[in-house]
């Protein structure tokens, strides 16, 4: 699997989790300073995840992208994210 395609997939799953984390924020924050940060953060997520869709948009016109291995590892880190909360 092509490293940077690998990459790319890590960093839209960060900016999803960012986002997510994001909206959780903005219902906790209980001053105008969290508000900000929960904001730069939401912000910057949105921004980020455009810039590696289009990064693996262009990687698709090359043929460099390869959308079942990212399937299949996805999967396997569900399955692995599973596993570690059958531990808690």
């Amino acid at each position: 699997m092509n490293q940077s395609n690998d990459l790319i997939r890590q960093i839209i799953d960060m900016t999803r989790r960012m986002i997510i984390l994001a909206d959780e924020g903005h219902a906790l924050a209980n001053d105008d300073g969290c508000r900000l940060l929960i904001g730069i953060i939401q912000d910057c997520a949105y921004k980020i995840r455009k810039k590696a869709e289009q990064e693996k948009e262009e990687h698709r016109k090359t043929s460099e992208w390869n959308d079942r291995a990212g399937s299949e590892r996805q999967a396997i880190q569900s399955k692995q994210k599973n596993v570690g909360l059958e531990a808690l």
